[in-house]
């Protein structure tokens, strides 16, 4: 569920950057970089959902 929140932050800040009238070069490499905030910021969750899991395998 946070994934797909942070997500949906995320694209909508880049919609809201693109259409503010940036030229096409500086929409592709701000889509780019939107792009791999998302990405690390899915592998931040993931992970963290992962030790989540793990700490409880371990109590149990």
């Amino acid at each position: 569920m946070k994934n797909i929140i942070a997500s949906l932050i995320v694209f909508g800040f880049a919609v809201a950057m693109v259409s503010c009238g940036a030229k096409k070069e500086e929409a592709v490499a701000t889509a780019d970089s939107v792009a791999t905030v998302i990405d690390s910021a899915i592998e931040v969750v993931d992970s963290a959902a992962n030790a989540v899991v793990d700490s409880a395998a371990v109590v149990n």
